[in-house]
C-alpha cells in the first residue's frame, strides 16, 4: 500500500512558499506518510532544472526517486480561452512517464503562453485543443482536470467553467485519466452526477507549502509504476484504489456561497432567498462548490454509485495539536510538537488513520488523541468556507472539561 499525492506546487508558482523545494517535500513527506508525490510545475524551466539535478529517473517505472520518496512528473496549467462569446477558465493536470515527453509537452505549450512566468503558466488555448495536442505527443501522459468545482478557475466553475465534460473536452472526454475533486468537495458531492461514474475521483493538495502536502491523498494497493498507475485510475480498479484522503469539504474556500469583503457566508437555499445578491453590497455573490453541485446533479444527496471508490475524511495533525494547546498551527511549539509525534508513530497518516484507539490514549496526551478520535468519527462542528475563506473546524467542545488542558503539561 502506498499514499500519493500528485498535484503540488514548486517556490516557482505564484503565491508558494520560498521552501517549495526538493529536500523540504521530501522531508515534509516523510513526516505526512506519502510515498508518492507530483513534482508540480514541470513546465517551468529552472524547477525541471532541480528535478533533473535532484532526483534519479527510474525508467522501467516513469518515476523519479530520492532518499525513500518516489516522485512523478506533474504540472497544472491554467486554460483561458473563449469559445461562443465566453470566457472560460479551467485548470487541468498534466503527468508524463519522462523527461522526453516534458519536453515535447513544454515545445508544444510554449506556442499558446509564456511558461517561464509562472510555475502554473496561463495558456491560450482550449481544454479541446489541450487534450488533442497532448495525446499527439504520447498516449501515456495523463490528464486530470483540477479541482473540477472551483468557481472561478475549474471545468464546473460557476464562473468560469462547462455545464459538462463534453462541453469542454468534447471527442477527448474518454481519454480523460481522473477527475480531481478539490478541497470544497468530497466523493458524496460528486456521486451525485451520474455523468461522472466512469471516472476515478482523485483528491491531492494543491499545496503551495511543504506542511500542507498530503492534505488530500490517494491511497492504492498496486505496484509503485507510472503505467500501472494510469492503468488503475482509468479503468477505475477498486482492489488496487483503495481510497482517498479528503479534507471536510466545508473547510475549503469555496464550500458555501457570499462574499469575504462584506463577511457574508450562506447555504445555498440562503442564497436563492436573496436572488443570487449579496445582502450587504447589492452585488452577485460568489456561488461554491455546494450551490454548483446542487444545480447540476440529477441525484438526491446520499446516493452511491456501484462502483465507487471509498475515502476518510480527516483535519490535518497540526489543527488538531493546534485546538488542543489552544494555539496557533503555525507557531514554533505546534511544530515541535508535530514533528515528534510522527517521529513516534512513523508519519501523520499512519498516526491519523492506523493506530488503535487504546494506544492512542496510551501514549498520547489525552486532549491530542481525544481530538483524533473525534476527527474519526466525523464529530465535529465545521463553519463553512466561502469566497476564498477557508472553513474553521472546531472539534472541541468550549464546554469541555478544561482539565484536559493542564494534563498536556505532563507529556
Amino acid at each position: 500500500m502506498f499514499v500519493a499525492d500528485f498535484h503540488i506546487h514548486s517556490k516557482y508558482s505564484r503565491a508558494t512558499s520560498k521552501n517549495m523545494n526538493i529536500p523540504n517535500l521530501i522531508e515534509w513527506a516523510r513526516y505526512k506518510g506519502i510515498h508518492l508525490l507530483g513534482t508540480g510545475d514541470f513546465t517551468h524551466h529552472l524547477w525541471l532544472q532541480e528535478i533533473k539535478q535532484s532526483l534519479e529517473y527510474l525508467p522501467e517505472k516513469g518515476l523519479f526517486f530520492s532518499e525513500g520518496i518516489y516522485f512523478i512528473l506533474s504540472g497544472e496549467v491554467s486554460n483561458i480561452f473563449s469559445e461562443r462569446g465566453k470566457v472560460y477558465r479551467v485548470h487541468n493536470l498534466i503527468m508524463a512517464p519522462s523527461l522526453e515527453v516534458v519536453q515535447q509537452i513544454n515545445k508544444m505549450l510554449s506556442y499558446y503562453g509564456n511558461l517561464a512566468s509562472d510555475g502554473r503558466p496561463v495558456l491560450g488555448m482550449s481544454c479541446k485543443n489541450l487534450a488533442e495536442e497532448l495525446f499527439k505527443i504520447s498516449p501515456d501522459i495523463m490528464l486530470i482536470p483540477a479541482h473540477i468545482w472551483t468557481p472561478w478557475f475549474s471545468v464546473f466553475g460557476s464562473n468560469s467553467g462547462f455545464n459538462s465534460l463534453e462541453e469542454a473536452f468534447q471527442e477527448f472526454t474518454d481519454k480523460i485519466t481522473a477527475l480531481e475533486t478539490g478541497l470544497s468537495s468530497d466523493p458524496p458531492m460528486n456521486w451525485r452526477l451520474s455523468a461522472l461514474d466512469r471516472f476515478s475521483l482523485v483528491s491531492n493538495s494543491d499545496s503551495h507549502s511543504p506542511q500542507r502536502i498530503g492534505r488530500e491523498a490517494n491511497v492504492f494497493d498496486c505496484e509503485v509504476n507510472y503505467w500501472e498507475i494510469k492503468r488503475v485510475l482509468e479503468a477505475k480498479d477498486k482492489d488496487k484504489f483503495l481510497y482517498t484522503v479528503e479534507f471536510f469539504p466545508q473547510e475549503g474556500k469555496y464550500h458555501y456561497d457570499g462574499h469575504r469583503n462584506c463577511k457574508v457566508r450562506l447555504h445555498p437555499k440562503e442564497t436563492k432567498k436573496h436572488g443570487g445578491i449579496c445582502p450587504v453590497c447589492g452585488r452577485p455573490l460568489t456561488r461554491g462548490v455546494l450551490n454548483r453541485v446542487e444545480e447540476l446533479a440529477d441525484r438526491e444527496e446520499g446516493f452511491v454509485p456501484q462502483n465507487s471508490i471509498g475515502y476518510k475524511s480527516l483535519v490535518p495533525l497540526s489543527e488538531i495539536i493546534a485546538e488542543a494547546r489552544g494555539m496557533d498551527r503555525s507557531s514554533k511549539a505546534v511544530e515541535k510538537e508535530y514533528v515528534k509525534l510522527v517521529r513516534e508513530f512513523g508519519s501523520e497518516f499512519n498516526l491519523l488513520v492506523n493506530v488503535e484507539e487504546n494506544q492512542l490514549f496510551s501514549q498520547l496526551p489525552p486532549k491530542i488523541a481525544e481530538g483524533i478520535k473525534k476527527v474519526r468519527e466525523g464529530k465535529l462542528n465545521i463553519l463553512p468556507g466561502f469566497d476564498g475563506e477557508y472553513g474553521v473546524i472546531k472539534i472541541f467542545d468550549q464546554t469541555e472539561d478544561k482539565s484536559k488542558d493542564a494534563q498536556l503539561t505532563l507529556f
